[in-house]
């Protein structure tokens, strides 16, 4: 069974938010056949990231780059999975209350490394999700999970 491994730092309620409703995404009834796993970003192991078929990716924009967390984890998983992850698929969902394109843009340049490859643009919200933002980020979940059915 392929598996879904969704990569989160979850900080805040916005976050939470946004992570609740790409999980529903993932896990909706009508995707069969995939596990859905979630980790959070400071517990990843290069086990789970070799183990897992595709990627959802969750972060808040930190000073203009993506969280110390998730950067952690690529750090910790980036040359264990460098040659056997490539192809991948992956999605991002991004939360700030600023400017987010440096975090987009930090993500992309590590995934683009490993050689993933993006299935969907990235969610980005702005202050409080609300009941779209919500959507796009289900959207994203069920988007990422489908592409790994068989």
């Amino acid at each position: 069974m392929p598996t879904l491994l969704i990569i989160h730092h979850t900080p805040s309620p916005h976050m939470q938010a946004m992570f609740e409703a790409v999980l529903a995404g993932a896990s909706d009834p009508e995707i069969e056949g995939v596990e859905v796993v979630r980790r959070a970003a400071l517990a990843l192991t290069a086990a789970e990231m070799l183990s897992a078929d595709g990627y959802l990716l969750g972060t808040p924009a930190n000073l203009g780059y993506m969280s110390g967390a998730l950067k952690h984890a690529f750090d910790t998983c980036y040359y264990t999975c460098l040659d056997s992850t490539r192809g991948r698929p992956y999605g991002l969902y991004v939360h700030g209350n600023e400017g987010t394109e440096g975090a987009e843009r930090s993500v992309d340049s590590v995934t683009t490394g490993l050689g993933w490859v993006k299935v969907s643009n990235p969610v980005v919200v702005m202050g409080e999700p609300g009941k779209d933002d919500l959507r796009r980020c289900w959207e994203l979940g069920a988007t990422v999970a489908a592409q790994l059915m068989d």
